[in-house]
């Protein structure tokens, strides 16, 4: 597989079977995606792999908490709080595709909220990995986060496996920081769910666009 393919493969996955992920895996994509490049040399990327017991239990956790409707207060802004076009248009059009993709029309918001609690149960992914980083870094080292988690997801694709990352997971940092124990003076980054394609569950048939280069790109020559 070239890079070029991993990366036309690579999409978020939102339905995973639930046949285990070998832990030497596991081991071997975070640890080569320590390759990626990052400013200054500073690696600062934290992460955490959960499978089995500890992931069901992150899973029964954060289930009750939803169910009572309790939340947590993010570290940071998922989103900006004001988005413009062309990037709330942009974010509007893929949840209605993923939305039409299972059947959910916009007026039953019940069954979207459900839908979207499934985010909390990794789409039934058998592994999971949280990024977390120094509170004291900024948006440099937020940049090599990324890095980072990109080249998981590529070396993913390279095993076989599909991934979803989900920085959903931000909104419950308490409840995740306990259960990787977690230091005070980390924030949770984000969370990534790890598995095997369900080829059938039908949020996998979503293909997102991206805009046009003219859009975005300018060449200067």
């Amino acid at each position: 597989m070239t890079v070029s393919e991993a990366i036309a493969a690579r999409r978020s996955v939102r339905g995973f079977l639930p046949t285990p992920v070998d832990p030497a895996v596991l081991y071997r994509v975070a640890t080569r995606a320590a390759r990626a490049a990052t400013g200054g040399n500073l690696q600062p990327w934290h992460i955490d792999l959960l499978t089995g017991a500890p992931l069901a239990a992150l899973k029964e956790s954060i289930v009750a908490k939803l169910w009572r409707g309790e939340t947590e207060q993010p570290a940071y802004a998922i989103y900006p709080p004001e988005l413009v076009a062309p990037y709330r248009d942009r974010r509007f059009a893929v949840g209605e595709a993923l939305y039409g993709e299972l059947d959910i029309p916009r007026e039953d918001k019940a069954a979207r909220r459900l839908w979207f609690a499934r985010n909390f149960q990794f789409f039934g992914a058998p592994a999971a990995l949280f990024c977390s980083v120094d509170r004291r870094m900024g948006p440099p080292q937020w940049a090599d986060l990324g890095m980072y988690l990109q080249t998981v997801m590529l070396l993913a694709v390279e095993a076989g496996l599909a991934t979803c990352a989900q920085e959903c997971w931000a909104m419950y940092p308490d409840t995740v920081g306990a259960a990787i124990g977690m230091p005070a003076e980390r924030m949770l980054f984000c969370g990534m769910a790890i598995g095997f394609e369900d080829t059938a569950d039908p949020a996998n048939a979503l293909r997102t666009e991206r805009a046009d280069p003219a859009e975005w790109l300018t060449v200067h020559d």
